[in-house]
Formats: structure tokens, C-alpha cells, sequence
């Protein structure tokens, strides 16, 4: 037997799906087999196995035994001239064995070769050639001085990112995604470390290669796409500390414990948890901080403000660290408590609270502290400032920076779908019949420039797999999807490799067309029932804020604007877009229309809101077409700040085509 394929597998089940169909593809003209060790999966992987891939040798672990562990237990029943293992959320060409087994036999020193890796978005995998962490090469890569100067030689040793990526070469490791090895080298050298859980036990692996006279090659002739690190998004591991742990276990065992590395590497973890947590948190610890100098500032203003209209001289300088500290920390940490940090929102509603709140709770302390305490005037004079200045930079940062809010620009997703056979066309059906999906099917990508032009059914062909780039840009394409039975993994990977550049994520369809595989998701194409999808239109909260807005602002521009409009159609006939939407405000303030809605509620079966004069069906107008798909993104993502952005949009547009 010529090859045999190791992968262990853990809860990724569309994954490996996909890459069976294609190791199906790449071993036709190998003999070969493929063991699939399952490490205790829970989401349907072994059922799948068992009843779609009977053909597969399968191991199935009760419980997660980590990486070296499970391979190694694949690596015992082999029977292949040469060893692969192989990641589960890999993609391979139908050449790529075929071209590694030549390079073995005209190499006859490599004892294991890695390939070329791509990410999902065409860039190259870093870690698919690789140095060994010595002293100066571990301080590059946690300092960030290789990311600083990827091109020097100096720096970058690591990820060898000086060195060109379409050259074939001797490197002291390839990546554990894909390592293929002689089953000479295997059994002189035994299998993976099982010290080693996760990380850390391929570049273990290379070393002894090494050691035992054979030489490790990285081989760009062939491409592989990993989609890295399924497995552990659906693991409670702490990936930093266990990489850096394996990092520091590898080098007490071949570098003599260096001390120098180990504080290098502790250090890192240190620092890289730090910035993990700051990079989930960053929008609470912002929050925080501008809460905290909002606060002095207001202190301040009153400060100054109160001491200019009456006698009062201010603070005295030996209290500045304690007047613009104390009180400011008690206010944070009641606005903590209040729920006014969250990770992924700017709550506005509830600083109120926790002002009224923190106010009581500073006054109160006032009587405690008699050295610092001053006029309850300066108290109630700050926390006026602080109820405009805390709930206006909240609401600022929410209508700019959409913090919190949905991407109305990117409601519809615009894609490509790669094909023209019965397959490619089913999938652009159920994108474009699917309500709940924001796809916008901009049309179909040919293996060939032939049929250009030509129609199949509702989908036209815009472009080949030669100008796909071009097309991708022109068109402004968000997504390219792949069939798994369309295309040749060659001609995918090539494209994806030449894209990029272009800021689209590429996916590739299940074999039997009812999923989706991308870099960051899995997405099914099976029917949703609508009618059991709550949205946040229909949830009472969020009725009242936006019929109560609807009433007061409705109010203001009957009063104000509405008159004006109505005298001039009236008098003088007269008929602009603005206007249409301003005469439209007696049926808002009754309650039969809102400001903001869908164009039109299409969906019988789901309450999508009331008609709206405005919506994103009109700042989006060039998605019109996909009008449910608008409604339904629109109910499912409502709030006031959201209707507050279509609004303004709405404004700009209507001042803008007024011009």
C-alpha cells in the first residue's frame, strides 16, 4: 500500500465531510487507505462516518484524548509505504499525494515533507514552514520584531516569511495539519510525543526526524486550503497558554532547559493573555476609561464653574488625588454594577440608574470623609454634566461607529457561485429562495470563457474562472461559493491563491448541497420555519421605544415642519420627495405607519413591523430586488439606534437628490 491518511477528528463534522470527497479524488491513482480517529465527538461525526463513508477505517474515542494521543493510535494499525496526517478542516488538490510521493523518491533524504497551506482567503498558512524556537528566534516572534520585519533574516527566522513561498526547500518544520512521512523514518523514530496534547508535537516530530539523519522539506508544488483551528473553537482549552506550554515543553527537551527561553516564554504567555482578554474587552475597558475622564472632567468644569459664581476657591491641591480618584472609581464601579460595560454594546438607557445611583451612594460618603467633602451643590453640579456627557459620548460612539449595531451596508451579501451544472445551480436557488439568508446571487462563474453571457435559468454567467479576480472587484463580491462536485480542487485552490487580495471569503458546498463551509462558520441551507423565529420587531421593549419615538418625533414635525409642506402642495402644487415623506406624518403619529419599516410586509406568516416611509429597502435601493431578504434582516436587527442611522441616511439622501 502506497499511502495511508491519518485524521483525527473532533466535533467538525462539515469539515471532514468535505475533505473526504476530496482525499476521494486525490488517492484514484493511489493505493491507499484512510483512518479516522474520532476524539470523542458529540455533534453526529461517527454517525456520519458509519452510515455516508463505511469505506473509512474509523477509531472512535470515548473522550478527547488530544492530538498525539489519537494519531498515534492510527499510526499503530497503519499499513502504508508512507504516513500522512491530516487535518480535518483541510481541503486537498487531486494531485497532491501524487506530487509528494515524487518528490520522496527524488529525494531520497526527505524523511517528511509538509506543503503548501493556504488560509481560506488565499493567503499562506505561516506555520507551514517553520523554525525551531531557540533564544533569539523565540524573542522575534513574542516581541513582535518578525511581524515588525517579516523580510529580514535577522528577525523573522520563525515563519521563515523572508523566504519565497513558491520555492520548494529544507526547513526544520512543517505545520501538524499535514505532515506526510516514510514509514522507515516512523519506525525508527516512534510516533508523536504524547507529552505533547495539543501544539508543540510537530515540531517534536520534525526534530527527531532530523536527529535521525533525515532531512524535513516544505514542497509549494501542491496546495492544500486549512480553515485552522475548527477543532479548538469547539474545545474550553485556552489555545494561548496551551501553544506557549508546549512551546516551553519542547525546548526543556531539546535545548537543555535554557532558562532564557523559559522566561521568554512565560513572559509571552503573560503578555498574550493579556492582550486576548483586552481584545474580547476592549470595548468594556474603553468604556471604562472614558467614564473615568468624563467624570474629572466634570469634576473640573464644576470646579471651575462653581468657584467662578461663588466664594468657594476650589479644591485644594493636596486633595487632587484623592478628590479626582476616589469618586470617580466609586462611579465606575457602580455603573459596572448597573450593566453599563457590555462586551459588544454601548448600553445607554442604563447610566441613568446608575448616575441616579452613583449619586446617593458619593453624597452619602461625603458625611464620612469631612476633609473632602465639600458643597452638595459640587456633587449635584458634576452629575448633571456627567448625565449629558456620560449618555451623549455613548450615543455619539453608537450613530458613528455603529458599535452595536447590525452593518446596514453589508445587509445583502453579494456572491458568486462557481459552475454551471445541476449542483451549482440548485445552490443559487436555495440562497436566492431562502428568506432568512442575505445572499444576493450576482450571478455565475464558468470553468470557461465560453459561455460568458449565457443564462441558466434566473442565473447568468458573468465571468470565468480566468477573470474571476476582475469580477470579484467589479462587481464588489463578498463571498465565492465553491460545489464540492463542480470544480476541481486544482482550479479552487488557484483561484483562491490569485484572490488574495480581494477581501472575499470563499466556501465550499457540502456534497449533498445542504451546507455551507466557511472560514468562520458552517451555514445550513436546510428551510427555517419562520413562524417559530421571534425577531426583535415583535418583542414588546422594543414596540414601546419605537412607537414612543414615532409619537414624540412625529409630534415635533407635525407642529413644526408638517404645515409648511402641506401649504405649499396644496397652494402651490407643488411635489418633492421630502415632501411625500413629511405629509406622511399624520398617519405615524396615529399608529397605522412607523418612520422607519419594511417597504411592504411580504412574509404573511411573520409580523416583520409596520410599513415604514423609510427603511433600508430605500438606503439600500439597489437591493430592491431582494426585498424580503431587506424586511426580514430589518426585523430581526431593529432597535432605536438602528432606525435613528436609517433615518439620517434617509435625510442625506433626501437633501442630496433634492440637489
Amino acid at each position: 500500500m502506497d499511502l495511508s491518511i491519518i485524521i483525527v477528528n473532533y466535533n467538525v463534522k462539515e469539515f471532514l465531510q468535505n475533505l473526504l470527497t476530496s482525499l476521494f479524488k486525490a488517492v484514484t491513482n493511489i493505493s491507499s487507505e484512510i483512518i479516522v480517529v474520532d476524539n470523542g465527538s458529540d455533534d453526529g461525526s461517527v454517525e456520519l462516518l458509519r452510515e455516508k463513508f463505511p469505506q473509512v477505517t474509523l477509531i472512535a474515542n470515548n473522550e478527547n484524548l488530544g492530538f498525539s494521543k489519537a494519531n498515534n493510535l492510527g499510526l499503530k494499525i497503519a499499513k502504508g509505504k508512507f504516513l500522512l496526517l491530516l487535518n480535518p478542516d483541510t481541503i486537498v488538490q487531486e494531485d497532491t499525494f501524487e506530487k509528494l510521493i515524487k518528490f520522496f523518491n527524488q529525494h531520497r533524504d526527505a524523511g517528511m515533507t509538509g506543503c503548501k497551506i493556504l488560509n481560506p482567503d488565499g493567503t499562506l498558512q505561516l506555520a507551514c514552514r517553520r523554525s525551531f524556537p531557540g533564544p533569539w528566534t523565540s524573542f522575534c516572534k513574542v516581541s513582535g520584531l518578525s511581524a515588525l520585519f517579516p523580510n529580514s533574516k535577522l528577525f523573522a527566522r520563525y515563519n521563515l516569511t523572508f523566504m519565497d513561498e513558491n520555492q520548494s526547500y529544507e526547513v526544520d518544520a512543517v505545520s501538524g495539519s499535514f505532515m506526510m512521512v516514510r514509514r522507515e523514518v516512523f519506525e525508527k523514530i516512534g510516533g508523536l510525543d504524547e507529552q505533547f496534547f495539543m501544539y508543540g508535537e510537530d515540531l517534536d516530530w520534525c526534530y527527531r526526524v532530523q536527529k535521525a539523519g533525515w532531512k524535513v522539506y516544505y514542497v509549494h508544488e501542491t496546495t492544500i486550503i486549512h480553515y485552522k483551528g475548527e477543532s479548538t473553537k469547539r474545545s474550553s482549552l485556552d489555545e494561548t497558554k496551551v501553544f506557549y506550554n508546549a512551546m516551553d515543553l519542547f525546548v526543556k527537551k531539546h535545548f537543555a532547559s535554557s532558562l532564557l527561553v523559559e522566561i521568554i516564554l512565560r513572559l509571552a504567555i503573560i503578555f498574550r493573555q493579556l492582550l486576548a482578554f483586552l481584545g474580547k474587552q476592549k470595548l468594556p475597558v474603553a468604556a471604562l476609561l472614558l467614564d473615568f475622564l468624563f467624570f474629572d472632567l466634570s469634576l473640573f468644569l464644576t470646579e471651575k464653574l462653581y468657584s467662578h459664581f461663588r466664594t468657594w476657591r476650589g479644591f485644594p491641591e493636596s486633595t487632587y488625588l484623592i478628590v479626582y480618584t476616589i469618586p470617580a472609581f466609586v462611579q465606575i464601579f457602580v455603573n459596572a454594577s448597573s450593566g453599563a460595560y457590555k462586551k459588544e454594546s454601548l448600553p445607554v438607557f442604563r447610566i441613568f440608574p446608575a448616575l441616579l445611583s452613583g449619586f446617593f451612594v458619593i453624597s452619602s460618603l461625603t458625611y464620612f470623609f469631612k476633609d473632602f467633602a465639600y458643597s452638595r451643590g459640587v456633587v449635584l453640579l458634576t452629575f448633571i454634566f456627567l448625565i449629558f456627557l456620560l449618555s451623549g459620548w455613548r450615543i455619539l460612539f453608537r450613530l458613528i461607529f455603529k458599535i452595536g449595531l447590525p452593518q446596514v451596508d453589508k445587509t445583502i451579501v453579494k456572491t458568486l457561485v462557481v459552475g454551471t451544472t445541476k449542483s451549482s445551480l440548485e445552490i443559487a436557488k436555495k440562497l436566492k429562495e431562502k428568506p432568512s439568508s442575505y445572499h444576493a446571487i450576482i450571478g455565475l462563474i464558468s470553468e470557461t470563457r465560453k459561455e460568458i453571457g449565457n443564462h441558466f435559468g434566473a442565473f447568468e454567467v458573468i465571468g470565468s474562472l480566468q477573470n474571476i479576480q476582475k469580477v470579484i472587484r467589479e462587481k464588489k463580491i463578498s463571498e465565492v461559493i465553491f460545489p464540492s462536485e463542480e470544480v476541481s480542487y486544482t482550479a479552487m485552490m488557484s483561484a483562491v491563491a490569485n484572490c488574495q487580495k480581494e477581501n472575499v471569503e470563499f466556501k465550499l458546498a457540502g456534497s449533498n448541497l445542504d451546507f455551507l463551509v466557511g472560514k468562520s462558520s458552517v451555514y445550513l441551507l436546510e428551510d427555517i420555519p419562520f413562524i417559530e423565529i421571534t425577531y426583535n420587531i415583535s418583542q414588546i421593549g422594543h414596540r414601546f421605544i419605537k412607537r414612543s419615538f414615532d409619537l414624540l418625533f412625529g409630534l415635533l414635525l407635525l407642529f413644526t415642519f408638517y404645515p409648511f409642506f402641506f401649504l405649499k402642495k396644496n397652494l402651490l402644487n407643488r411635489k418633492s420627495l421630502i415632501m411625500d415623506f413629511i405629509l406622511e406624518i399624520p398617519n405615524v403619529v396615529k399608529g397605522k405607519i412607523s418612520f422607519v419599516g419594511p417597504k411592504e410586509n411580504i412574509a404573511s406568516n411573520l409580523f416583520l413591523g409596520k410599513r415604514g416611509i423609510t427603511g433600508i429597502w430605500f438606503t439600500d435601493s439597489e437591493n430592491e430586488e431582494n426585498l424580503e431578504k431587506l424586511n426580514i434582516f430589518y426585523a430581526k436587527n431593529q432597535n432605536i439606534w438602528l432606525d435613528l442611522e436609517l433615518l439620517s441616511k434617509t435625510f442625506f439622501l433626501l437633501r442630496a437628490r433634492r440637489k
